[in-house]
């Protein structure tokens, strides 16, 4: 009987376990990292041991370390979430040999899908339908390509490849990112079918020989590869293919004497469904199939990993369940994840929200940027649209960038609402995704409650914005999205007015507006330098404009700054090198993502204040350009 288990793993997945841990009444062990050690999780387990350092090579990676951990917590077994050391056979062959429960398949299964090349050649020993190509034989016929991590997933280490101009580098590139976030520089290439179906199988095995077949789910919403909306059941699927894809799942888990929970993932091309992966272990995305089955799958890995039988299958799904992540990154400025302290986040309670963060918490740029799971569930796909989206638009969120405006966008879609859904439909609806969703009007009464909070929070007996010979408004700046704004308003003895809307009422937190006869009521959150607003057509964060300009913030002319908070991975260029406009000159990396700095134009490097392995906070200058026929 298991006890006390220790979660080898950070963030929300750890809350996820330690949740089902103590509804079983098992005592919860959490292991954090320096930068984790105010972390939720951290905070929540039972007993918590540090992982000294932070990056996850230091720390969550160190498989030594987290079974020292587990022993001198006194913890009993070792869950290993999702990522990580979740796939890693010898870590748990190691945890066996350390007298711990493993919870999840045997190192032998891992082994067997841990390597998708293997995994593919199991697969069609199985008659599994596979896709691959040789890219030392690949003709021009044969692009677009898709290069992809052998060790690892989340789409690090993945690239599509036009023409065969592009390979080489594409698949230096590939190697590059998948050692570096797997350990493992080991690729593969396969048909690149970008308006394909990504779609996958649940399955949770015994070992006493029951096979759960819990139903597919949808994942063909992605961004850069990763996932980014998850459904169950995979709408606008044949019974015919449906029935193809729970059969190949039934045969790859059999095929490696499965036990556990793991997923089995599928390219589907119109009616052909193609072998992509076996995950062997619990997916982020596994709450979808949770909410329409009635089940718990961590409390199922619990109860496989103490030998007890599975019993009865759960049998079909019912309603619809859509999960959306959370990620802090800016879709608008090429996904680039974001860091700092994230302000607010409250969600209301018609909805499950698996999180990693709350009120306060720091984002920073060592581990990935999801910040949370957003599911909603409902008896009928459409319903579940609907609470979702209402969901996210009453989320409070402030402080950090992030992409809930693309998941509306998403959820508002007419291909999507219909379930037409394919991996590159993201890509080519984007541009309406991410549009602005507030209007000139509902932005600039947004900005006006901001102003009239600020008002009101300043005490003393003279009336807000009072003058005693009236002139002109008071006028106060803010700044949003690299944009200047402003409200004005007015003050006398009988209260605060604006031309755009009345003023109904105005305290610190809350202002009530009223337009045509309407009103509207805000929401508002004031800092020392930010004022964040939630309004009923959505919000903002506001940067208050400072009334002077510290001349130590103003950097030279043609500088290159760091867009996130992250680590020199290369430096391309020497000072007083030339360059053309688009050359690489330095190379990131942030969030187990490269991120490429390249010039902006033609030059010459006349400044170069970085080198590989450096460490760069925000807005650090990394070098300087002088273009052509500019000052030397």
């Amino acid at each position: 009987m298991i006890r006390s288990v220790l979660v080898a793993n950070r963030g929300e997945i750890a809350r996820r376990v330690f949740r089902t841990c103590r509804e079983l009444g098992i005592r919860t062990v959490a292991v954090y990292s320096d930068a984790d050690a105010d972390a939720p999780h951290a905070r929540e387990a039972d007993v918590a041991v540090p992982l000294p350092g932070n990056t996850a090579a230091e720390t969550y990676l160190r498989g030594d370390l987290v079974i020292a951990a587990a022993k001198a917590a006194g913890a009993d077994a070792i869950h290993p979430g999702y990522g990580f050391l979740s796939e890693n056979a010898d870590f748990a062959r190691q945890v066996v040999e350390a007298g711990l429960t493993w919870i999840g398949p045997t190192p032998e299964s891992i082994e067997a899908m841990g390597s998708k090349i293997r995994a593919k050649e199991l697969m069609a020993e199985a008659g599994v339908p596979i896709l691959e190509v040789d890219p030392a034989a690949a003709k021009p016929d044969d692009f677009p390509l898709l290069v992809k991590a052998s060790a690892g997933g989340g789409g690090r280490g993945m690239r599509v490849v036009e023409s065969a101009d592009d390979l080489e580098r594409e698949l230096a590139a590939a190697r590059s990112e998948a050692e570096s976030a797997f350990g493992d520089g080991t690729v593969f290439v396969e048909p690149y079918l970008p308006t394909a179906r990504h779609v996958e199988v649940q399955v949770v095995a015994d070992t006493h020989g029951t096979v759960w077949i819990l139903g597919d789910r949808d994942c063909s919403i992605q961004r850069r590869h990763q996932k980014v909306v998850e459904e169950a059941p995979a709408p606008n699927l044949s019974e015919a293919t449906r029935e193809a894809l729970h059969t190949a799942a039934r045969n790859a888990a059999q095929a490696v004497d499965y036990v556990g929970a793991g997923t089995v993932e599928f390219l589907v091309d119109g009616d052909r469904p193609f072998f992509l992966e076996m995950n062997t272990r619990l997916q982020v995305e596994h709450p979808v199939t949770e909410e329409v089955f009635g089940v718990d799958l961590v409390e199922a890995q619990i109860a496989v990993a103490e030998g007890r039988e599975l019993g009865d299958d759960p049998g079909v799904p019912f309603g619809h369940a859509i999960e959306v992540r959370l990620y802090a990154e800016d879709a608008a400025d090429d996904w680039s994840p974001q860091t700092g302290v994230l302000r607010t986040f409250e969600t209301p309670d018609t909805v499950r929200v698996d999180s990693a963060v709350e009120s306060g918490s720091v984002v920073s740029h060592f581990y990935d940027p999801m910040i949370a799971k957003v599911v909603a569930y409902a008896e009928d796909r459409h319903q579940a649209i609907r609470v979702l989206d209402d969901a996210l638009r009453r989320t409070r969120l402030h402080g950090l960038v992030t992409n809930r405006d693309l998941l509306r966008g998403v959820l508002a879609d007419d291909e999507f609402v219909a379930g037409n859904v394919h991996t590159a439909l993201l890509g080519e609806r984007i541009d309406d995704w991410t549009a602005p969703p507030l209007t000139t009007e509902q932005r600039d009464r947004l900005v006006l409650a901001a102003a009239l909070a600020q008002a009101r929070s300043v005490s003393g007996r003279i009336p807000t914005a009072f003058r005693n010979v009236p002139s002109q408004p008071r006028v106060r700046r803010y700044t949003v999205g690299g944009e200047e704004v402003e409200a004005s308003y007015s003050g006398s003895v009988r209260g605060l007015t604006s031309e755009i809307a009345e003023v109904v009422s105005a305290e610190a937190d809350r202002v009530v507006l009223a337009v045509d006869g309407i009103r509207e009521t805000y929401e508002v959150a004031i800092s020392d330098d930010h004022v964040d607003v939630d309004g009923p057509h959505g919000s903002l964060d506001l940067a208050v404009v400072p009334t002077f300009v510290d001349p130590a913030d103003v950097v030279a002319e043609g500088s290159l700054l760091a867009p996130m908070p992250a680590s020199v991975v290369s430096v391309a260029v020497e000072a007083g090198q030339q360059v053309a406009k688009g050359d690489t000159v330095v190379v990131l990396e942030a969030m187990k993502m490269q991120h490429t700095i390249a010039a902006p134009t033609d030059g010459v490097v006349s400044e170069l204040a970085v080198s590989a392995g450096q460490q760069v906070e925000t807005g650090a200058v990394l070098a300087v350009i002088n273009a052509e026929g500019g000052p030397a």
